[in-house]
């Protein structure tokens, strides 16, 4: 999500509740791995199948992903120089403190520093190469500090019992589409609230298939009470983390069953919302129009008979995320463990990985 962009989600929000490794030359031919295949999970595919309990594994064969833009000479040149300079760091600081110790670059962080993730914070500073090392060094830190690994699912299990944030289906062009149901609130606010929205947008990145950065943000404020609301605290907290550590990751935002007190919120924040996130907001809107009634729950106009039940929706949504994430993993390494990998490829498209790609040009 760009720096402006998160305003909005952070209105519509209600927080619901290594060792290093050193990259080596790839080898010349690289043995696809396979995606691991989810039948063991018995994924529903649509609304077809009857009552559904846990997430959909892939999108519909209609929902197509739009083509990402082609760089432009000076783009591919900025994108260069930006990869040189990430590919030669070595430490990290611990904190954002002023004198904060360092320590190694593990192998995580080298993962995560993914070609497209690169474009996406040059994207984020209009192509302002110091800004952009500048912000994904303070990003790889703030992951840090917050303790991504903490965020566990039986952590954050408590927050998700009554299915106030559910991960199900995918809208027309390919992207998971993430529900936030705050008349569902479950707990008292705490910071566990906003990390239980931090752990489930990094379950949305893991569910992305190729040629998809973006995720669909559907929030149903339907039945929703007072008391139910973030408090300010929580979406400044919010808006930071958005804003600042996931930048250009909100591809579309619809917001139905707006409640006069967030209506009110939202009239006093627009002027701050640059014109090109506000495209990205939709209010009230037929939302067949842009998510597959197949994959759309029907509480919301879908077709989808949903019912959450936390015993099977949880374990199942964390099990099909660990398999991606190890799929991933396991192509980053048979691809040399390269700094500004390609994310198709580590996706399971196939197609040359970052440093097959660099030989295959230079032969």
């Amino acid at each position: 999500m760009a720096t402006n962009e998160s305003a909005e989600v952070a209105a519509t929000v209600t927080p619901t509740n290594n060792g290093s490794i050193t990259p080596e030359t790839a080898p010349t031919s690289v043995e696809q791995p396979s995606t691991p295949a989810a039948a063991d999970l018995d994924l529903p595919t649509s609304a077809a199948d009857g009552l559904i309990q846990k997430p959909f594994g892939k999108p519909l064969e209609s929902s197509k992903p739009q083509p990402p833009a082609k760089l432009t000479a000076d783009q591919q040149t900025k994108y260069d120089t930006f990869l040189k300079t990430v590919s030669s760091w070595t430490t990290i600081p611990n904190t954002a403190a002023k004198d904060a110790s360092s320590a190694p670059i593990t192998g995580d962080e080298r993962m995560w520093l993914t070609r497209e993730c690169l474009l996406r914070y040059l994207r984020a500073t209009k192509w302002n190469v110091a800004e952009a090392e500048t912000r994904i060094k303070a990003t790889l830190t703030w992951r840090r500090e917050y303790g991504m690994e903490k965020l566990t699912p039986d952590y954050i299990s408590i927050e998700n019992e009554t299915g106030k944030q559910v991960l199900l289906g995918y809208d027309i062009h390919g992207r998971p589409c993430l529900y936030l149901l705050p008349s569902n609130q479950n707990t008292e606010k705490s910071e566990r609230q906003v990390q239980h929205l931090v752990f489930m947008l990094e379950r949305v990145i893991d569910l992305m298939g190729p040629d998809q950065e973006t995720l669909a943000l559907l929030v149903n404020f339907s039945d929703t009470k007072s008391g139910q609301s973030a408090s300010v605290g929580q979406a400044r907290e919010t808006l930071s983390i958005l804003q600042n550590h996931y930048p250009e990751r909100l591809g579309r935002a619809l917001v139905i069953n707006v409640p006069f007190l967030i209506w009110g919120f939202f009239k006093v924040i627009t002027p701050f919302i640059d014109p090109l996130t506000r495209e990205k907001l939709k209010f009230n809107e037929d939302l067949r129009q842009h998510v597959p009634p197949g994959q759309l729950l029907k509480s919301v106009g879908g077709d989808v008979e949903f019912k959450y039940d936390h015993a099977t929706y949880w374990p199942t949504l964390n099990k099909l995320a660990d398999q991606r994430r190890e799929a991933y993993r396991e192509r980053w390494i048979q691809g040399g463990k390269q700094v500004g990998e390609i994310e198709n490829y580590l996706k399971g498209e196939n197609i040359p990985s970052a440093s097959q790609a660099t030989n295959g040009q230079a032969e």
